[in-house]
């Protein structure tokens, strides 16, 4: 399942080079070398998995935040934030034990196949206008010639990209640029 959800992001950032809008973003933006770590419930890029854990942990004894998904992520409540309740699963990708990638999957939690004004399609522009909201910035909307339409945001090093995982899942995946630089440097 992470396999598909890697494929699928891969796919939609190889859709997303082809746009020149995109492109010109990504070059600006690599270009400034500036760092922009912050994720979302401080959080950020860089962060050791030693310090992840414990951050979480306080989270948790807060209130915050829980078990996700199996307990296999953190599960973060929106209430207030979309148009019904929803809820954000995460987990990080740590690369030489710091995040690098942070993987997250929105929800709404009244979500059936027969409610489709809860579906993903729906999910997916309520997730799009509150990262806007939390980042202050706009997308670049890139689409494939199927029906696939992700949303990408790039601010120095932080790309965030969002799209419609499943019928009922959007995913935005925060990827730390200038680690995926470094990382395909070393493999080429």
């Amino acid at each position: 399942m992470k396999k598909l959800a890697l494929l699928l992001g891969f796919t939609v950032v190889m859709v997303a080079c082809q746009s020149h809008e995109y492109y010109d973003k990504l070059e600006t933006e690599l270009a400034s070398g500036q760092r922009y770590d912050s994720l979302f419930l401080d959080i950020n890029f860089g962060m050791s998995q030693k310090d992840f854990y414990a951050h979480c942990w306080e989270l948790n004894k807060q209130g915050i935040i829980t078990h996700g998904d199996k307990n296999m992520t953190v599960k973060y409540e929106l209430p207030n934030q979309l148009k019904a309740e929803a809820q954000m699963n995460f987990y990080p990708d740590f690369y030489k034990g710091k995040i690098h990638k942070m993987p997250v999957i929105f929800s709404y939690k009244a979500w059936a196949p027969w409610n489709t004004s809860l579906s993903a399609d729906s999910l997916l522009l309520d997730v799009v206008d509150l990262y806007k909201k939390w980042y202050d910035d706009d997308f670049i909307k890139v689409s494939d010639e199927g029906e696939r339409t992700a949303y990408i945001m790039i601010k120095g090093n932080r790309r965030i990209s969002i799209y419609k995982k499943n019928p009922s899942d959007v995913e935005a995946m925060y990827t730390d640029l200038f680690v995926e630089e470094s990382l395909k440097k070393k493999e080429g």
